[in-house]
């Protein structure tokens, strides 16, 4: 027993208001197998850290390091937490390591050997600009978080690592994305907010398994039909770019049901909109949209509409047929008169704003 709780081979104590690691004798820890000192106020660790050949977790998020002992001698250890420290470096990985969080530090560039065995990787929230050849020639990592750097480039190497589910390169200065995308195997996510990107490739289509794509805050002017092939999409972001169209392929988003596109400068919709559905909201403030498509009444489960400041003076009489629709926001619009299909939702029940 040391200061802190020690329960068999564990050694827990976080957010307890340590100043310092408990204990100084290494043989009292030599057998546990988890130390969680999370939240804490820790500023280093000792050397004789790097020596718990029995330790299989280190979770030390939320304190103070600024720098690490030698860990390559934690032959047992699988997951390290690192995240919200102030480290600048990392001087090596453990060499069975599968999970490395390392986010919100201020680490300049990640160590050359990261371990062949990661499976899931954070290093966003640091001061990146490039990451080194040995990180996409880990085809076991399923979670990569890169975002909140400053990276300009992706390599097509990336295309290497076809076992990513979730893929996380927001907030960074990339102005491309290499087609090479396509080959991973994503199915949860895919972050590319926040950057320089003037165009999504056609590539992209082929992560017909995916079901979160966010593009936010870029430079699209336009999408390739592609997109349509995306069939396991449910949320797509959009918003903040530069659209003037739509691809008619967008229809075929048969499990669609978050549509984000407020901030772009979109002057009509495509009818194949009506093909969407499964779709619930439907952001589009913040447009040029002068008019809406009759084939809305297809849009069965939508219960959210937003339609501020845009440029509709009319609307279909379809609109008033959404069975669904719950809340539609026509503020900042100038309709002619008043259109019967508003009357008619607002007999239903759903609450419209002009």
């Amino acid at each position: 027993m040391i200061g802190a709780v020690t329960i068999h081979d564990e050694l827990r104590a976080p957010g307890t208001g340590l100043t310092t690691f408990p204990g100084s004798d290494p043989a009292e820890l030599s057998e546990v197998r988890l130390i969680d000192l999370a939240w804490n106020e820790l500023t280093e660790l000792p050397v004789w850290l790097g020596g718990l050949t029995s330790l299989v977790e280190l979770r030390l998020d939320g304190n103070r390091l600024r720098s690490l002992p030698d860990l390559a001698g934690l032959t047992a250890l699988r997951a390290l937490h690192l995240d919200g420290n102030r480290l600048t470096e990392v001087p090596g990985c453990p060499p069975y390591l599968e999970t490395l969080y390392l986010y919100g530090n201020a680490i300049e560039r990640l160590p050359e050997r990261l371990g062949g065995g990661l499976r899931h990787l954070a290093a966003g929230g640091n001061r990146l600009t490039g990451v080194p050849d040995a990180l996409w020639k880990l085809t076991r990592l399923e979670s990569l978080n890169l975002a909140e750097n400053a990276l300009t480039d992706v390599p097509a190497a990336i295309g290497g690592l076809t076992r990513l589910r979730m893929l996380d390169l927001g907030h960074n200065d990339l102005a491309t994305i290499p087609p090479e995308i396509g080959d991973l195997g994503l199915t949860d996510y895919l972050y590319l907010s926040d950057n320089r990107v003037t165009e999504v490739p056609a590539a992209i289509g082929r992560l017909d398994r995916l079901a979160y794509l966010n593009v936010t805050d870029n430079r699209l002017t336009a999408l390739p039909e592609a997109l349509g092939r995306m069939a396991s999409l449910v949320e797509l972001r959009l918003y903040n770019n530069r659209l003037e169209t739509l691809p008619g392929s967008i229809g075929g988003l048969g499990r669609l049901r978050e549509l984000h596109l407020q901030g772009n400068r979109l002057a009509a919709l495509p009818d194949s909109i009506g093909g969407l559905g499964e779709l619930r909201v439907l952001d589009l403030r913040n447009n040029q949209l002068r008019s809406l498509p009759g084939a809305v009444a297809g849009l069965a489960r939508l219960t959210h509409l937003d339609l501020r400041n845009n440029r509709l003076r009319t609307l279909p009489e379809s609109l008033g047929e959404l069975p669904a629709l719950e809340k539609l926001d026509l503020r900042w619009n100038k309709l002619d008169g008043e259109p019967d299909a508003l009357r008619r939702l607002v007999e239903r029940g759903c609450v419209v704003l002009r």
